[in-house]
């Protein structure tokens, strides 16, 4: 109980000493790094995840193949691939190839399927008749694409891409294994000194990354409110006209 005690009072000093506030290993500077990483994994697994999954559920052509490959990238683990694109990336740049590549590879391997499968998922699940419709209406494949069947998936996209996000956000520690940014520096730091309870207060913040990840997903949902806004039933022509003319 006494050391319990010790080390909540540990994490209150740490983080009330400005000395942790400011500089290159400060808390500010290392939520950048953490944050500046995770978005930039999240950008690029949604500009490889988005076009494939869009796509795919349009043509419906290569979707098995699609889908398995992205359900074999939910099964490799993050360290694992870390540790795979190492010798690679190291010698490519001795630099950031050691230090931000491997983490950066491995989050946008995360990141992808989510992304793809919801994006397929929800293409594909539109209406056939909406589809249809649209044809009967004249719509090329583009404009059917663009103006009906990606605006009726979208709720199905972006709950895609936030479960996206949140798993980066969660995972982007890891890059501090082998020196890299971010709030896992404190962690490692702070495990490094034999993990007593005076050196747990410096992998404080990062442990708020799984919570704060959480936080994000549920107030963007709330933000976006697609939740409570089901995908509309269209019937008819007219109602699918209608539609095409509010989206553009």
């Amino acid at each position: 109980m006494t050391d319990l005690l010790v080390g909540i009072g540990g994490i209150g000093r740490w983080f009330l000493d400005p000395a942790h506030w400011q500089g290159a290993a400060g808390v500010p500077t290392r939520v950048a790094e953490h944050v500046l990483l995770s978005v930039l994994a999240l950008l690029l697994a949604g500009a490889i995840g988005l076009p494939v999954g869009i796509g795919v559920g349009h043509t419906g052509r290569g979707a098995n193949l699609a889908v398995n490959v992205a359900n074999l990238g939910r099964a490799l683990p993050t360290l694992a691939v870390m540790g795979i694109v190492l010798p690679i990336t190291a010698a490519l740049d001795s630099q950031l190839g050691f230090k931000v590549y491997p983490a950066l590879i491995a989050l946008v391997v995360l990141g992808i399927p989510p992304i793809l499968v919801n994006a397929y998922a929800g293409v594909a699940g539109v209406d056939r008749d909406i589809v249809e419709a649209g044809h009967g209406m004249g719509m090329r494949a583009r404009q059917l694409l663009g103006l009906v069947e990606i605006p009726l998936a979208l709720p199905v996209i972006v709950a895609g891409i936030r479960s996206a996000a949140a798993q980066i956000l969660a995972t982007a520690t890891l890059a501090a294994i082998f020196g890299g940014p971010g709030l896992g520096r404190y962690l490692v730091e702070g495990y490094a000194q034999l993990g007593s309870w005076s050196a747990r207060p410096r992998s404080a913040p990062s442990r708020l990354g799984s919570p704060g990840a959480e936080s994000t997903r549920r107030a963007t949902r709330s933000w976006s409110g697609y939740r409570r806004r089901p995908a509309p039933e269209y019937t008819t022509r007219a109602e699918v006209r209608i539609a095409v003319t509010a989206w553009s």
